[in-house]
């Protein structure tokens, strides 16, 4: 296996835990958040921040390095057009998947309160759920066209 590939295979694994990681901690808030029970909500969120903090954020740290290191084995430049939509689109997901991360403590911990006092979850979860889900779209989005421009590089 030559370094090309090996770096090559890192940065497609750390994609594939960017998409999966994503799907999951989305999957996982979202039927937690149908229950409405604010102890299920804040041990949901409890591993979902987790999750979100040692894999997705790893691998977003892993992918501009790989990245950088496959542009320079092949003599990739920085001016082609695919690579500079595709770094458009990463920052794009990094805006609205940053303000996620706090967004899901905070629920956590609203979720947490609320049933730690035996309350309903208030207002503002609801107002920071459906923000949060709204974030999502963009961010997911944006790490859905730059796989497709990985692979496909269009000119």
């Amino acid at each position: 296996m030559t370094l090309y590939f090996l770096i090559k295979y890192l940065h497609v694994l750390g994609a594939i835990v960017i998409l999966g990681t994503g799907t999951g901690i989305a999957f996982f808030m979202l039927m937690a958040h149908r229950t409405h029970d604010a102890a299920f909500i804040a041990r949901t969120a409890s591993i979902v921040v987790i999750a979100d903090m040692i894999f997705t954020l790893s691998a977003v740290l892993l992918q501009p390095v790989s990245g950088g290191l496959l542009m320079m084995l092949s003599a990739t430049s920085l001016t082609e057009r695919w690579l500079l939509v595709s770094l458009a689109f990463y920052a794009l997901a990094g805006v609205f998947w940053v303000p996620v991360i706090f967004m899901q403590r905070e629920m956590r911990d609203l979720a947490q309160a609320a049933a730690d006092k035996g309350h309903p979850l208030p207002p503002r979860y609801f107002a920071l759920f459906r923000r949060w889900f709204l974030f999502g779209i963009p961010g997911f989005g944006s790490v859905m066209i730059i796989l497709w421009l990985m692979i496909a590089k269009p000119s």
